[in-house]
């Protein structure tokens, strides 16, 4: 069992920011800044994307939606706190493929995630990427599974945090594949790519945005998505289930507030996502980054983000990781 000490003062987070009940519904929804939290640094892939859909949604309301980097704990710092906010619709929650991990790998979270939360919207769908160190010998899937095994213990994969789907596509890759890796976790995928460049960590399991940027620019090796299939956008990179039968692991994007926000503040916010997600430029960068548009109303995000929860609760008893 494979046990990782998590941030001291994620629960201080959380109890510092304890609030009443919400506030009045303004007709007039946003009348003020809207601050959107996002539990990885700048740069990043969540950060890319949230940035693109935060300015388009901007200049829809003529209202500011600030996107507030607040990495840690595998974006749990950033649940913390948007979760303890007033339930009033001016702070949002970049909700990814972590929120539904931390639900079982994380064992003492000071809040339950699909209790504590309304869904909002979803924003697109997309796969990781499985990059590695231009100085890894390796050019495929098969090929890298059998320089891991020839170096048992001595290939480090780096993650944007402990719980992101960066860090358990990875556990799954080695519980599937028997390949000994040591884990490494940044704060933010971003960071993780210079050491991974410069070869002090030889690869990384990223969300697409970033990963096929440094993969285009020549600085890292793609070998396979995590996908169950090639992902259409980089029809070219081979599927890790080609090589790995029933490797799986594609990654969400969407909008989630603290329980009790009005609900017709949560009707004006999806309606203006998925809207967005018809603008054809907005579609472009959304494709630029790897993603596919998702528009869904908010019960069918919530389905979502509950099957996802299930789903990644087996996957991380199958890979035997916890988090204290």
């Amino acid at each position: 069992m494979l046990r990782i000490l998590r941030n001291g003062f994620l629960g201080l987070v959380f109890l510092s920011g304890l609030v009443g009940a919400a506030a009045p519904a303004s007709a007039a929804y946003p009348d003020r800044p809207v601050h959107w939290m996002i539990g990885f640094a700048a740069g990043g892939p969540v950060d890319i994307v949230a940035r693109i859909m935060a300015q388009w949604l901007s200049d829809k309301f003529g209202q500011q939606f600030i996107v507030e980097n607040k990495a840690g704990s595998g974006g749990n710092i950033a649940a913390a706190a948007a979760i303890s906010s007033p339930p009033d619709g001016y702070t949002l929650l970049f909700v990814a493929p972590n929120n539904a991990i931390s639900t079982s790998l994380y064992k003492k979270l000071p809040y339950d995630f699909l209790r504590d939360t309304v869904p909002v919207a979803s924003i697109m769908q997309l796969t990781n990427m499985l990059v590695v160190s231009n100085a890894v010998p390796a050019k495929t899937v098969a090929e890298f599974i059998d320089y891991c095994k020839a170096n048992p213990g001595k290939i480090s994969y780096a993650s944007s945090g402990n719980g992101t789907s960066v860090h358990m596509s990875a556990e799954l890759f080695k519980a599937m594949t028997k390949c000994d890796m040591v884990h490494v976790p940044y704060r933010g995928s971003a960071i993780a790519f210079p050491d991974i460049i410069s070869n002090k960590v030889q690869l990384i399991f990223d969300n697409l945005p970033s990963a096929l940027e440094q993969a285009k620019g020549g600085n890292v090796r793609a070998l396979g998505v995590t996908s169950p299939q090639r992902w259409p956008i980089v029809p070219d990179v081979p599927a890790i289930a080609e090589t790995v039968p029933g490797f799986e692991s594609v990654g969400f994007y969407g909008i989630s507030a603290p329980k009790g926000t009005p609900p017709e503040v949560v009707e004006i916010l999806n309606k203006a996502v998925n809207e967005a997600l018809k603008d054809p430029k907005l579609v472009a960068r959304l494709a630029e980054t790897g993603g596919i548009p998702k528009p869904m109303t908010p019960a069918e995000f919530g389905k979502l983000v509950s099957d996802e929860t299930d789903k990644w609760r087996k996957v991380v008893e199958f890979a035997g990781v916890s988090v204290d």
